[in-house]
């Protein structure tokens, strides 16, 4: 059963009736341009076709009473008395309530069922995905426009502040604001983006180590520490307004840890601008060189890969299909990413699942994705 019945199928049995909406949120993985976001720099992501189902219909009241089929739990709380407690997955619900009331929104309760198949955890952003499926159920309940800055701004709000992770606004941007067949070039200083093709003949296949990590516990806010530090260092607002070669000159000076953390992410940013320009005109090969420099930086410099990611990378490099692979999302656990020729991808898989079985012991997931439309709703 796909999720659009599931969720269909729970909602008139839990609320005696029909939903009234339905709502599609979307994953993402990251093509190119990772640890970039909080430096105000570029990312080139792109939606895919796993995502967050929600069923709802508008209450009367300002209650918000909702079913997650995948932890088999229901949340309820009031809109005028929000609190934090209760399921995990509901402090997300209430975090973008919380930030939409603080930005002058009005607010309607609802019911709902909400089900996914992202993978929690897998770098996969299924937390941005539940919080652009809630804001997208606020904003049809309550009958206000949609604007994919504005939610995408909101939900970071929430998971800052209300959640507790300093996650850039990366995730929250794709997942409100994806086109089908396309990754968005975004910048995270102006919030500016387009959308960029992917190349003829190749597809995206994403890499589940079978690991994962908890992002609030993780070296995540170290490194972005590290980062504000070399910027400080550097006389800049933020490092996406270094350029290399002024980089270069505080080698010696910097904090050699700082360094390698700047020299990562003013490397990423070219090579994502230039990636950008690589799917213009359709150079997949081109694309997938860049996806390979991405990783050994992020391996080296910003130290953010792990033994099972490493593992994942290093097979599908060995396929000959394979244009060029990376870790993809914040790192230490979770996805991978290759880039593959249509022509080889069912070999690719296989032999590559093989090799990661081999070398690991772990139990591999892969996952063919396409580029897909962000959070919708569909009546």
């Amino acid at each position: 059963m796909d999720l659009r019945r599931r969720v269909i199928d729970a909602f008139q049995q839990r609320f005696a009736g029909d939903p009234t909406w339905l709502i599609r949120s979307p994953g993402r993985v990251n093509l190119i341009g990772e640890h970039t976001d909080y430096n105000d720099g570029f990312v080139l992501p792109m939606a895919i076709d796993r995502a967050i189902w929600v069923a709802l219909r508008p209450r009367r009241d300002d209650v918000v009473q909702v079913l997650a089929l995948d932890f088999g739990e229901e949340a309820g709380f009031h809109l005028a008395h929000l609190e934090k407690g209760g399921p995990a997955w509901s402090e997300y619900l209430k975090g973008v309530a919380w930030a939409l009331s603080e930005a002058g929104y009005r607010l309607c309760g609802w019911e709902g069922v909400i089900a996914g198949d992202l993978p929690i955890g897998a770098g996969l952003s299924s937390s941005a995905a539940l919080e652009m499926a809630a804001a997208k159920a606020f904003s049809t309940a309550a009958g206000w426009p949609w604007d994919v800055k504005e939610m995408a701004l909101l939900g970071q709000k929430a998971e800052n502040q209300w959640v507790g992770v300093q996650c850039g606004i990366m995730d929250q941007m794709i997942c409100a604001g994806a086109a089908a067949g396309h990754a968005m070039l975004l910048d995270c200083r102006t919030l500016e983006f387009t959308h960029v093709p992917l190349p003829p003949d190749c597809i995206v296949i994403v890499l589940d180590t079978g690991t994962r990590r908890g992002l609030v516990n993780s070296a995540y806010n170290e490194r972005r520490a590290q980062c504000e530090a070399a910027a400080r260092a550097l006389g800049v607002p933020a490092l996406r307004d270094a350029a290399l070669e002024e980089l270069e000159r505080w080698a010696g000076r910097l904090d050699e840890v700082v360094y390698r953390r700047a020299r990562h992410v003013v490397g990423e940013n070219a090579r994502t601008l230039e990636a950008a320009e690589a799917m213009r005109r359709g150079d997949a090969r081109e694309l997938g060189r860049l996806m390979n420099a991405s990783y050994v930086s992020l391996r080296d410099d910003f130290e953010v890969s792990g033994p099972a990611l490493d593992a994942m990378v290093e097979c599908a490099w060995e396929h000959p299909a394979c244009l060029g692979a990376r870790m993809t999302g914040a790192g230490f656990a979770g996805c991978a990413i290759a880039l593959v020729e249509v022509s080889g991808a069912e070999g690719f898989v296989s032999r590559v699942m093989d090799c990661y079985r081999r070398r690991t012991g772990l139990e591999p997931q892969a996952y063919v994705c396409t580029a897909s439309a962000g959070a919708n709703v569909f009546r």
